[in-house]
């Protein structure tokens, strides 16, 4: 029988040993890393986190466990095997659990703010979003985090995975819903949308400095922001207050007194000590420090103890010394005085003293100072940084290296619209940036799916150049040059008064098409005809295409937008005839021919020549001017 005595002694033993067993830390991991995430099928998966250092960390999934353990820096990692598609499925790490889990294939989405123009915006023309009910899809979309100084280990904010169900559906974008549902429904394996962008970026924000070399204009001076960092930085933070500082080499400063009339050229922290004895009848006991009038914001510390501090210069400080702190021999107090704009300093005529109930310790007269930061050193610096606004890699740091260790199978890049007013150069950036997220996910063949500017602004009645048009040649230029890339164009799908066009679910199709071919390996036409070369007989031109498909032709009617210009390089809108698989090209006011362009406008919207299986041509010029 238990008794009540017997009872106590049992519950009390518990408790002992349940104090004396270690809590197991907590264990952190990525905000991706949680519940409805898509993981990509049949590669390599790395799962990571944080944890106290030393801690032990054991991942269990799909029957298998794989254990680790956090190093110095709190790190921890285990890499999965290969994984076959499927799902849902459950993820313990220690004492978490991550529900819901599909294994298929992950889309990187990034770009501006085509491609995250969200789906609520396409509820009238495809109503059939509303009814949305796929629980096999996914998205998440990575919050805003621009760090142009520095690259960023976690992404910021508190954003989740969502499913493409009625209730969860608006929080999608449209272009990353409409190629998932394309995706899905072709190969019947779980789809992940993994979207980083943000409206009005240019590209350049979006790849790395290393990866920016050729553009001095957009590198940050890291030695002049490393510098500027030491001088913004104030060496005696959490030092300087306490009593055992070794101030021998400070130099010496008459209170009270302003920095100007001591010889100091000084914007930003200097710190003042001075060494007191304390009579006997004030020793342990409460006293009244008296700090006059201060230029501008103080923090005053006794015997290393804070006792106040005031924002700005006027109020008169009057602190509390609390008992205790005063002592035999020896004491000292600190002052943290900082002015930013102003002359620092302690002004005349104003008390300075330390008051007990019997005595009182006069702090006036030679004080030991150090400057703990002086902003005016930064004045070098900063100019040295002038283009820390303007510079690159911002979003790069902050919404792309982060996710670096996600699995994915490609990307899908829709950008271009910030920098069609300067498209010199776009074409570099673009393979740079190709080349750049290559290598950071270690994937030299990484699939990329870029989507040519559509037709924008209004028609122009003649021959014309623009930003859009030079900005869709460099895109073409990338999708020809550079491995196991893909164009969707879609100069037919914009719309001339709004640069958020609709009709993403076009969009979406035409990148699908590529992705079938780059990255499924599927042996199909997923692009329209692309310009090989030309041949001038006489009063014409006649032209060569590549990925014709199953022939050239047109749409509705005689083909349109094409433009023929002479040696004096004034074009005009030129009769253009699809004859044995090429277009002769030609017009009653150019007797000598040296140049045709085809859909060359920021708005070519009624140009019409594609193949037979129906996708446009890139539009294109045969000169360099």
């Amino acid at each position: 029988m238990i008794t009540v005595k017997n009872a106590f002694i049992l519950l009390m033993v518990l408790a002992v040993t349940l104090i004396a067993q270690p809590l197991s830390a907590v264990i952190r991991l990525p905000r991706l890393v949680s519940d409805k995430m898509v993981l990509q099928r049949d590669t390599e998966l790395k799962i990571w986190g944080w944890a106290d250092s030393g801690e032990k960390v054991t991942v269990r999934f799909q029957g298998k466990h794989y254990d680790t353990e956090a190093n110095q820096k709190g790190e921890w990692s285990v890499m999965l095997p290969p994984q076959k598609a499927g799902g849902p499925f459950v993820m313990e790490v220690n004492e978490l659990i991550i529900r819901d889990i599909l294994v298929g294939d992950v889309w990187l989405c990034s770009g501006q703010s085509n491609q995250e123009t969200p789906i609520s915006r396409l509820t009238d023309m495809f109503p059939e979003i509303n009814v949305s009910n796929n629980h096999m899809i996914r998205h998440y979309k990575v919050p805003t985090q621009n760090s142009v100084e520095d690259l960023k280990e976690t992404i910021a904010g508190n954003a989740v995975w969502h499913s493409a169900i009625a209730s969860e559906v608006m929080s999608w974008t449209a272009l990353a819903y409409f190629f998932a549902q394309e995706a899905y429904q072709k190969y019947r394996v779980p789809v992940g949308m993994l979207v980083s962008s943000l409206g009005g970026s240019a590209i350049e924000s979006w790849i790395s400095q290393e990866h920016l070399k050729e553009f001095p204009q957009l590198l940050i001076d890291r030695e002049a922001l490393d510098s500027l960092r030491l001088v913004r930085r104030d060496k005696g933070a959490g030092k300087w207050m306490a009593t055992d500082v070794d101030d021998s080499d400070w130099s010496t400063i008459q209170v009270p007194g302003n920095w100007r009339t001591n010889g100091m050229d000084v914007n930003g922290v200097v710190w003042y000590r001075k060494d007191f004895e304390v009579p006997t009848s004030m020793v342990g006991r409460h006293a009244k420090l008296y700090m006059g009038t201060l230029i501008d914001s103080d923090s005053v510390f006794v015997n290393g103890c804070f006792v106040g501090s005031t924002a700005y210069m006027y109020p008169p400080r009057k602190y509390n010394i609390p008992a205790g702190v005063l002592r035999e021999g020896r004491n000292n107090i600190t002052v943290k005085l900082t002015a930013n704009s102003a002359n620092g300093g302690f002004v005349e005529e104003k008390p300075y003293k330390i008051v007990g109930d019997e005595a009182e310790i006069n702090l006036v007269g030679t004080w030991k100072y150090r400057v703990g930061m002086n902003l005016n050193e930064a004045g070098k610096y900063v100019k040295r940084l002038a283009n820390l606004k303007s510079a690159g890699s911002g979003l790069y740091n902050g919404m792309i290296y982060p996710i670096k260790d996600y699995k994915i199978k490609g990307t899908i890049w829709y950008q271009g619209e910030t920098n069609a007013g300067h498209p010199q150069g776009y074409a570099t950036l673009l393979e740079s940036l190709i080349t750049n997220w290559r290598e950071l996910w270690e994937m030299p063949e990484m699939p990329f799916l870029l989507v040519q500017l559509p037709n924008f602004m209004k028609k122009q009645m003649q021959p014309s150049d623009g930003g859009w048009a030079r900005l869709r040649e460099a895109q073409l230029q990338i999708a020809m040059n550079v491995p196991h890339t893909t164009l969707a164009v879609t100069y037919d799908v914009g719309e001339w008064n709004d640069i958020h066009p609709l009709n993403k679910k076009a969009v979406a199709h035409r990148l699908f098409l590529g992705a079938r071919k780059v990255a499924y390996g599927e042996k199909l036409v997923s692009s329209g005809p692309v310009y090989k070369e030309m041949k001038i007989e006489g009063d014409k031109i006649i032209l060569t295409f590549t990925e014709t498909g199953s022939g050239l032709t047109s749409k509705e009617g005689v083909l349109k937008h094409f433009a023929i210009a002479g040696e004096d390089r004034k074009f005009v809108w030129a009769n253009a005839v699809i004859k044995g698989g090429r277009i002769i090209v030609s017009s009653k006011d150019v007797a000598k021919p040296v140049a045709v362009r085809y859909a060359w406008s920021d708005n070519p919207e009624e140009a019409n020549l594609c193949n037979k299986e129906g996708l446009l041509a890139s539009p294109f010029r045969t000169d360099n001017w």
